[in-house]
């Protein structure tokens, strides 16, 4: 897929290029992943696939970077300094979403907020923001118990989708006795008590 000028000054090529920089072959094999199915859920939505690609590309982009990286933009930044208790798994979304903007030169409101999102969903989402969340929990290359379910889910309904993989990713961060971030708690009460 080309990208028009639209949503970014980068074609294709480059962006690949920038993302692929900061992370791992491993981590970039997911990235493709996610955007392979974050493209064919946004065909079978009617969501625009120039931007669910664009946002899959860069939903990973910071997550590499070191913690002492995030700590400082957090502080000097104006972050809320609740967020200091979080690790990667948190930063890597909300913070890395600014990152993306001055980095990539990205300024699209859903794109960024889609990457904000991808790891702790929210009460309100867009489509967009489904669609990544989502992506990311069904791309090719995962292979967990119940991923299956997911991936069938996801392309009959994706609000089911999103209280699935909901509900899984909090009973898996409570085994693991994680400290849970507030915005998975929002997600879990919107998209699996109130879609019920």
């Amino acid at each position: 897929m080309e990208f028009s000028d639209k949503y970014m000054s980068l074609k294709r090529e480059e962006l690949m290029q920038k993302v692929q920089m900061q992370m791992s072959e491993r981590r970039f094999i997911h990235v493709l992943g996610v955007e392979e199915s974050a493209v064919a859920l946004a065909a079978k939505y009617g969501y625009s696939q120039e931007k669910a690609s664009i946002a899959a590309l860069t939903h990973d982009y910071a997550k590499e970077r070191p913690d002492d990286e995030f700590r400082l933009i957090i502080e000097r930044d104006g972050y809320n300094p609740e967020l200091l208790e979080y690790g990667n798994a948190i930063w890597h979304g909300l913070v890395g979403a600014d990152m993306v903007e001055r980095e990539l030169g990205i300024t699209d409101e859903d794109i960024l907020t889609a990457i904000r999102l991808h790891t702790t969903g929210a009460a309100e989402m867009s489509l967009l923001d489904k669609i990544i969340y989502v992506a990311d929990y069904i791309e090719p290359n995962r292979k967990f118990p119940g991923v299956k379910e997911a991936r069938e889910l996801a392309l009959i309904d994706l609000d089911e989708a999103v209280a699935y993989e909901t509900k899984h990713t909090l009973q898996h961060l409570i085994d693991q006795e994680q400290k849970i971030y507030p915005k998975t708690i929002e997600t879990y009460n919107r998209w699996v008590v109130n879609n019920q």
